[in-house]
């Protein structure tokens, strides 16, 4: 009996909610899911291998950032669930199906802040493309999901830029 209830596997399903595409709309999630998490390790690595006058700030700084961008990984698997499709289930597939790119080697400060910065500065497009797709569809949670994810992602910017700022 016990495995019976164990056996069922995730799958894509279909939801009568009354959105237009879905699929096309769980997809666009799925990719910033995945741009989330190796932004997020990319957002650690900076966190723990920053030296210079401004350890500190920095280090305190990319820690709220990652842990945010941990608590949004969650949000976003769960709104792909919620449009009736599987999240991704590896971290080799959501490299795979994320635009942003992995870091290889370690930069000093200045060079991990900006990359950052370029790496918010994509995901926040990608959130406001995401959420006019969505609108456009008649998905208002997706699109207020992606508005608030937006707005994290360009205050991550901001205090980014004013770091490197001469």
């Amino acid at each position: 009996m016990t495995q019976q209830v164990l056996r069922p596997e995730a799958q894509d399903e279909s939801h009568d909610t009354g959105i237009d595409k879905n699929a096309w709309i769980a997809n666009e999630v799925t990719e910033i899911l995945c741009d989330s998490m190796l932004l997020m390790v990319k957002t650690q690595g900076c966190h723990w291998n920053v030296v210079g006058p401004l350890f500190l700030p920095i280090h305190e700084l990319t820690e709220r950032q990652y842990r945010d961008l941990f608590e949004a990984i969650d949000t976003l698997a769960e709104r792909i669930r919620a449009l009736g499709h599987v999240a991704p289930i590896s971290f080799t597939d959501m490299v795979s199906q994320a635009k942003l790119t992995e870091e290889e080697t370690v930069k000093d400060a200045h060079g991990m802040i900006k990359q950052l910065i370029t790496d918010n500065e994509t995901v926040a497009r990608k959130l406001r493309e995401t959420a006019t797709l969505a609108s456009r569809h008649g998905d208002g949670a997706t699109e207020d999901l992606m508005n608030t994810r937006m707005a994290k992602h360009e205050e991550a910017v901001w205090m980014l830029k004013a770091i490197v700022a001469t």
